[in-house]
């Protein structure tokens, strides 16, 4: 990175930079305090991706052995060549590279390159910083216990950090003949991500006003943005002060013009020490989150646990009342029966104490009698008809006014968390893409947030069917959209599952770009078809349970 050189005073100079580091330190603080109260601006621990090398077998009082460095797709004009001499109880390496280029090439993050050696457990050391000069060369000599390694190097945001970053620039390349071995656990490697933060932007003014400053210094102070990225002034507030106390400390060397020396290990211990209050915020916060998951696990166990309890007694006393009905039904069926029997012996009785002579006439009017009950018994099921239909439509009636309203309720509270339509499948709630990493179906932390948000809505309603749809828009290849979106509907499939929704209840589709809502040839259409959609549905809000969506079904639930 070329630095253009002011033509000022040397106490106007002075001055700037006073002003200079102190806006320096007032944006990292502005930047910490709005990573605190922004879920999407870093991940709850370092995020990492994995990468596989090839590891050598050295043997110790063994000679010398020479190995060769390339450079990856990020920096395919570096080589190299490195010198591995077994000693007693140690290797010493010493390595030289050419045709190596600033590092804030990949980043304004970046200021420096870190040689590795990986062991095939894929536990990573780290070797040294390459110092560049004005020609692209660097050498480093370091000393290591390993016995097996493989060596990478990475660009990285000052020479301190502890575990390598994925920005991977050069590998060593192992000797065809030579006992070689793959490393069996893939080693892991910081996600820029990290190091930067739309939260948190870096300017060019980072680096420096001044061509003479050193690049001790400039480490220093990325090292202490980067601690506060991570949120060390909450749970390493003493380390990341006294972080901070030691790069005053070498601000007031550099400007007090002291030797070159003095000032690079004042800043190197500043940046040790940031690193430090790095690492613990970090585990800290790790195991803040970590309890934290637990007690949210454990509370949801008690729920569960009380719920089911509320469920076996409200079912105990359901049956109890079942039970005294059908006591009561056959009660009365015995009480009429017998009213039936004294009735008919009634009858009976003074139908034979009648005379032979009017045995005629008793008998027609015993006839006219039935008839005439028959006929009030008739009438009497007839009005019973007509009020058990009315019952039974105002019964049913008021479940149509019962499904609009949760309907509308699960609207309102979907709504509140995203962009929620009625429609005629059910109701559909869109998560657009900025919820996922660019290009990736893994979720961010905000859309873990909002979904977990979803899924206590949806589990008070168990009898619902839920259809994740993945949508994207038309840039990139058929089979690649297709893929993409499978994988970001299943994602969130499964996370609602890890939340507690019943699998059967849930599936997942993908319908890559086969189904826009907005035009392809605008960047703001493109955003909008980018999307993954939430079905909702079931009789209990008024429709049947959505099928296949208005494309081919690209994935079922597992």
């Amino acid at each position: 990175m070329k630095v253009r050189k002011l033509s000022v005073s040397p106490r106007f100079e002075n001055t700037l930079k006073n002003v200079f580091f102190a806006l320096i330190f007032a944006v990292a603080a502005l930047g910490c305090a709005q990573a605190q109260t922004s879920s999407t601006a870093f991940p709850s621990a370092t995020a990492t991706v994995s990468r596989t090398s090839k590891a050598m077998h050295y043997r110790l009082q063994g000679g010398s052995t020479k190995v060769d460095f390339q450079g990856t797709d990020l920096l395919q004009g570096a080589s190299g060549e490195a010198k591995i001499e077994g000693k007693k109880t140690n290797f010493q390496i010493e390595a030289k590279f050419q045709g190596f280029e600033d590092a804030t090439k990949f980043g304004l993050e970046y200021l420096t390159y870190v040689m590795w050696a990986v062991s095939p457990q894929g536990r990573p050391v780290n070797l040294g910083e390459l110092t560049l000069d004005h020609h692209g060369n660097a050498q480093v000599k370091a000393f290591t216990d390993l016995q097996s390694f493989g060596m990478i190097v990475t660009a990285e945001p000052y020479f301190a950090v502890t575990q390598p970053g994925n920005m991977v620039v050069a590998e060593s390349v192992t000797i065809s003949g030579a006992a070689t071995q793959d490393i069996e656990a893939k080693y892991e490697l910081v996600t820029r991500g990290t190091y930067s933060s739309t939260n948190t932007h870096i300017q060019d003014a980072i680096f420096g006003i001044d061509s003479k400053t050193p690049l001790e210094l400039f480490e220093a102070r990325n090292a202490l943005r980067i601690a506060h990225i991570a949120e060390a002034d909450k749970y390493a507030a003493s380390i990341l002060a006294k972080a901070g106390q030691q790069e005053m400390h070498a601000e007031d060397l550099f400007r007090q013009r002291q030797n070159k020396a003095t000032i690079e290990a004042a800043a190197k211990e500043a940046t040790q020490t940031a690193e430090d209050a790095r690492m613990m915020a970090v585990k800290q916060k790790a195991e803040a989150e970590a309890q934290a998951a637990a007690a949210a696990r454990e509370a949801k166990a008690r729920a569960d646990a009380d719920a089911e309890s509320r469920r076996r007694v409200e079912a105990e006393a359901a049956r109890q009342e079942a039970d005294r009905a059908r006591a009561q039904a056959e009660q009365a069926k015995a009480e009429a029966e017998r009213m039936k029997q004294e009735a008919l012996a009634a009858a009976q009785d003074a139908a034979r104490q009648k005379e032979e002579a009017e045995k005629a006439k008793a008998e027609a009017v015993a006839q006219q009698q039935a008839l005439a009950a028959e006929a009030d018994k008739a009438k009497a099921a007839a009005a019973e008809s007509d009020s058990l239909r009315q019952q039974a439509e105002i019964l049913r009636q008021q479940a149509e006014k019962d499904k609009a309203d949760l309907r509308a309720r699960l609207l309102s509270q979907l709504n509140s968390i995203l962009a929620t339509r009625d429609s005629a499948r059910g109701l559909i709630a869109n998560m657009s893409d900025v919820l996922f990493r660019s290009g990736s179906y893994e979720l961010l932390p905000a859309a873990r947030e909002r979904l977990a948000k979803v899924s206590g809505i949806i589990l008070a309603y168990p009898s619902l069917h839920l259809a994740v749809e993945g949508h994207t828009d038309s840039v990139g290849g058929d089979e690649y959209n297709q893929n993409l979106s499978e994988q970001r509907a299943q994602a969130v499939r499964d996370y609602f599952v890890q939340q507690g929704l019943t699998a059967n209840s849930i599936e997942a589709r993908g319908f890559g770009k086969t189904e826009p809502i907005a035009s392809n040839d605008t960047a703001e259409g493109r955003a909008q078809n980018r999307r993954v959609e939430l079905v909702l549905s079931g009789d209990a809000i008024g429709n049947a349970i959505d099928g296949a969506g208005p494309a081919q079904t690209a994935s079922s639930q597992k």
